[in-house]
């Protein structure tokens, strides 16, 4: 189970534009921001990443580094990313579902023709350059993701307080 202060256990992956991505290797100034969403097949995580793709430049000023992960292939990756309009937010594919319950995911099975096999469902992790857990949020269902709007306010206040990891007993 992941709890705040812990170590993140490895994450690393294949993203949309050839390159490879290891959480080991992360230097943010503040965090690392993991968005895990449910796949190509979801239009609320649609939404969602492009909303993020919108507030990129605001994580990138609070020194956040920011991906965006899933289950899907490579070529389902590179056409959300087109489809999306996905520029600037780094995109990585292939998660095992071996590696999305290490980091507590929800796997759901399809119910649709449109819906891979077996999905994550999304979740936020905010990961500390030390490479300890900060925060999550885990949902099991598409709905009630946080408010990037939020996430950036709280950056902010976490960053100014320098307030603590909570939720670790």
């Amino acid at each position: 189970m992941t709890q705040p202060r812990m170590q993140a256990i490895e994450l690393n992956l294949d993203t949309v534009g050839g390159q490879s991505w290891s959480l080991a290797d992360q230097t943010p100034d503040t965090f690392t921001l993991l968005v895990f969403y449910r796949g190509m097949h979801c239009p609320v995580c649609k939404t969602y990443l492009q909303t993020l793709e919108k507030n990129l430049g605001d994580f990138r000023n609070r020194g956040v580094n920011v991906i965006a992960v899933s289950m899907d292939d490579k070529e389902r990756a590179e056409q959300s990313v087109k489809d999306w309009g996905l520029e600037a937010l780094t995109v990585g594919y292939g998660l095992t579902e071996a590696a999305a319950r290490g980091w507590d995911l929800y796997i759901s099975e399809a119910v649709s023709d449109k819906e891979p096999d077996r999905f994550s469902e999304p979740a936020l992790h905010l990961v500390r350059p030390d490479n300890t857990i900060y925060a999550s949020s885990i949902q099991s269902m598409p709905f009630a993701r946080p408010a990037l709007d939020d996430l950036l306010k709280a950056i902010d206040f976490v960053v100014e307080k320098n307030y603590p990891a909570r939720g670790e007993a």
